[in-house]
């Protein structure tokens, strides 16, 4: 309980330093250049990611032949525009079947809010590593060439923008990233207010200068495999 509380100290002294009235970019500038940013990074780094993407496509060809490589999962974006987040699947092909059993789900058959089992039994031995490791979320650096999700912002919700009490809809005003603000700082929390507690605060601190330091801070994270599951 102490180690908690001095890090969540530590963490609040730390998003002292981002003040909004310090921003050098604002409005339409700084989405333009937050777009320029995402795919600088995407290009430069492809040598990196692109491949260590067809290494892991061909482990999960291999452990499972005739299957689907790739998961796509209908999210909800900037706006409340639902789109295709891509992921390489980590579970069992029927895992969309198996929900309804270990999850509460609306009336149209979607997620009414996080799910995230401890010991989710739809997840492959494969898939399992690519959790752990965070690979599983590769795919989506596509999602953000297409302009779908950024590099950084609020994770996309899986279930429909009806299901968002109006002040969560707050979440919706930006693109949703691949990493944020709840993943360095409230990973351990499955409470969605407390989710979209840190998700508020990214907005209202968000600049270029903290992306870079929230998607150094992701890459530490994951190399020291914190969190992750």
């Amino acid at each position: 309980m102490a180690s908690s509380i001095t890090t969540r100290l530590a963490e609040e002294e730390w998003l002292k330093k981002f003040n909004p009235n310090d921003r050098l970019l604002t409005g339409r500038s700084y989405l333009f250049a937050k777009r320029v940013f995402d795919l600088t990074v995407v290009v430069l780094s492809s040598p990196f990611w692109l491949p260590v993407m067809l290494l892991v496509i061909g482990i999960i060809w291999l452990s499972s032949p005739g299957d689907p490589v790739f998961f796509f999962q209908n999210r909800t974006g900037r706006g409340g525009r639902r789109f295709r987040m891509m992921k390489f699947r980590s579970m069992v092909p029927n895992a969309d079947a198996l929900k309804g059993t270990l999850a509460k789900l609306n009336e149209k058959g979607e997620l009414a809010g996080p799910l995230k089992l401890e010991n989710d039994p739809r997840i492959t031995r494969v898939g399992r590593i690519l959790r752990k490791t965070s690979l599983d979320e590769l795919p989506q650096i596509l999602n953000v060439v297409s302009g779908d999700m950024s590099l950084v912002g609020p994770r996309p919700t899986s279930w429909s923008p009806e299901s968002y009490k109006l002040w969560q809809t707050e979440r919706l005003d930006v693109t949703p990233g691949i990493t944020g603000l709840w993943q360095i700082c409230g990973r351990g929390s499955e409470d969605f207010d407390d989710w979209l507690k840190w998700d508020i605060r990214y907005i209202d601190k968000r600049s270029l200068w903290f992306d870079i330091v929230i998607l150094y801070r992701t890459a530490m994270a994951v190399f020291k495999q914190r969190g992750a599951r």
